[in-house]
């Protein structure tokens, strides 16, 4: 852990979304989030708080398990990985028309 990163406290975590710790834990064991203890307690890196935050509303509000959410965001951090590379590409056939029409 960064000795920058900012930690909440999961209890708090929990008591403001109203979820269980176990939720957590399971998430934790996907490896979908990280859970730091600190002198037996449970923290919460400030920096996951955003992806915590989505697979916690797909499990209190659409009742999407563990194993749900872990395939979602499989499948979100490939299409922002086919996003990246289509950007990229967009750029590099940018560059190379504009050099084409250097070149006439």
């Amino acid at each position: 852990m960064e000795q920058d990163t900012r930690l909440i406290p999961a209890t708090t975590y929990c008591t403001h979304y109203h979820i269980e710790y176990s939720f957590l834990q399971s998430l934790q064991e996907a490896g979908l989030i990280e859970i730091y203890m600190v002198e037996a307690e449970s923290f919460l890196p400030e920096s996951q708080l955003s992806s915590l935050e989505q697979y916690t509303r797909l499990y209190h509000d659409l009742e999407i398990n563990t194993a749900g959410i872990e395939a979602i965001a499989h499948l979100l951090r490939r299409m922002q990985a086919l996003q990246d590379e289509l950007s990229f590409l967009r750029q590099r056939l940018s560059l190379y028309e504009a050099g084409q029409h250097l070149d006439h």
